[in-house]
């Protein structure tokens, strides 16, 4: 179904992403919630493959093929999140770090950017979650002493494709299985 707009159809804005499993995914959720963080509640926890993009209704099936080609042949792999970084003072952004995995998220991501043919990040792709943003100095810092000592350790087995409605915020829309 094509969702029919004024000018024709309508625009979707999906993202990629490693989506942080429970109990770890709304433990740093809830913690983006505490710092503040006006996107806590419309942004599940995960580690972004690629950003927020546009498409339509139509070519989010040709975005769907592109992703099973591109996790294809891909093999799941442990992830740590340990401890806390932040992109200061380029981004008022605070991050848990991804300290095992690293190389293979990266592998992915450009496997999956590649396919999608979606342009090069404009920083260098650094994996990570993102605890606290669009919010004051302090409660950065907060953010970043709190969750120093975070970690955690999971396997990942999918990629996930996000789409973001209003009202809702970004949903999961379809899994993609690695081999």
């Amino acid at each position: 179904m094509t969702l029919e707009g004024e000018g024709g159809p309508m625009t979707l804005t999906y993202g990629v992403a490693i989506a942080v499993p429970e109990p770890h995914g709304s433990h740093l959720r809830g913690c983006r919630a505490g710092f503040g963080d006006p996107q806590a509640a419309s942004v599940p926890t995960h580690v972004t493959l690629v950003p927020p993009t546009e498409t339509d209704e139509a070519g989010l099936a040709g975005v769907c093929e592109a992703l099973t080609d591109a996790v294809c042949g891909t093999s799941s792999f442990d992830m740590a999140l340990k401890g806390t970084g932040t992109f200061r003072p380029v981004s008022p952004v605070v991050f848990v770090a991804v300290s095992k995995g690293i190389a293979e998220t990266e592998r992915l991501a450009e496997a999956v950017r590649e396919r999608l043919q979606v342009e090069q990040p404009r920083f260098p792709f650094h994996p990570h979650v993102t605890v606290a943003q669009e919010v004051a100095e302090p409660a950065l810092d907060r953010a970043y002493d709190e969750l120093a000592d975070f970690r955690c350790e999971f396997t990942v087995d999918a990629v996930c494709l996000y789409v973001h409605e209003d009202g809702a915020g970004w949903t999961p829309r379809h899994s993609f299985p690695l081999s």
